[in-house]
């Protein structure tokens, strides 16, 4: 597996990433315990060493299963973890006061059966919250060695450089993919300015992607993305024209349709690592191999023509969740 820096910092990653939510939290049931546990250390021995999760995802459960799944490996990977909702919950509303963050340290450390937390992120942007205070906090936990590096998820360019200078922002996790690149407009530019390290998450558009969802796709009732304008019927049938425009160039150059979502975005900047989640061994072993899909000039050439002729169809959140993005 190939490596990558996270901006200036000396935080070293896979260059593919697994992101542990869906596998708890938010993709329909969780899966079974010891079946998780076993994909996450086939990712390692496939040379994943960068692992996402969050208090949240469950909530709580997630962070035991990837902390019982990495005891092992434990000084051979790089654990990121999240703070920031009211009782680490997502539905109960938002909280990144300084004693709530320090709460969540403690808490996560046991849970993850670690001593340090690699990647500290505040979930979402705290209104009620200085950022500077959010830092400042994060900055005391790592000098007391409980957290080596400092993140931010979905934050917009002001808050990042509020926090940035308070204690340095070593990654911002926010979507980013063929079917989402608003991040290109202000966030990447001050990302390469400030040397901060770039990790999208749904890299593959929620699966959609894959190719794997059509119009007539049933999501299990607990699945998030029944609520999403983006999944509706409709804008899934609108929004077929862009898989087919990868299925296309997948087919001439062998690959697959992730493999060349995830390429894509390797292609962007060599700061940039995705962490696509998945709950079964093949797509882990299918979104892996993007890494070997070297995309040509032609290709970049013809996904960016190709796109700029389509609009996606449907928001990417309802408007509740929309409102606690890009602050």
């Amino acid at each position: 597996m190939q490596k990558r820096k996270l901006g200036n910092s000396n935080l070293e990653v896979s260059a593919i990433g697994l992101g542990c939510m869906g596998l708890s939290f938010g993709l329909g049931p969780a899966t079974d315990r010891k079946e998780a546990i076993k994909l996450i250390r086939t990712a390692f021995e496939c040379g994943v060493t960068f692992f996402d999760t969050a208090e949240a995802y469950g909530p709580f459960i997630n962070e035991e299963v990837v902390g019982e799944a990495l005891v092992p490996v434990r000084e051979q990977v790089v654990i990121a973890t999240k703070f920031g909702f009211l009782e680490g919950d997502s539905k109960k509303g938002l909280d990144s006061r300084p004693e709530r963050i320090r709460t969540v340290a403690e808490a996560s450390l046991k849970r993850l059966k670690t001593d340090r937390i690699d990647l500290f992120y505040q979930h979402r942007v705290d209104p009620n919250v200085p950022i500077e205070d959010v830092a400042g906090t994060v900055k005391e936990l790592i000098r007391e060695g409980k957290v080596k590096y400092f993140g931010l998820s979905e934050a917009g360019v002001q808050t990042i450089r509020c926090a940035h200078a308070v204690q340095p922002v070593t990654a911002l996790q926010s979507e980013y993919s063929l079917w989402w690149r608003e991040p290109e407009e202000e966030v990447l530019p001050t990302l390469e300015e400030l040397g901060i390290g770039f990790v999208p998450f749904s890299p593959l558009g929620k699966g959609f992607l894959t190719g794997e969802i059509n119009a007539n796709t049933k999501f299990d009732g607990t699945d998030f993305r029944n609520i999403v304008p983006r999944f509706t019927p409709d804008a899934r049938r609108a929004n077929q024209a862009l898989v087919d425009v990868l299925g296309k160039i997948a087919s001439r150059i062998h690959a697959t349709r992730a493999q060349i979502a995830l390429a894509w975005l390797l292609a962007q900047k060599p700061w940039i690592v995705p962490i696509p989640g998945t709950t079964k061994l093949q797509r882990l072993e299918e979104n892996l191999g993007a890494q070997n899909v070297m995309l040509a000039p032609d290709d970049l050439w013809e996904i960016e023509n190709s796109l700029s002729k389509i609009k996606v169809q449907g928001e990417r959140y309802p408007a509740h969740l929309q409102q606690l993005v890009g602050r």
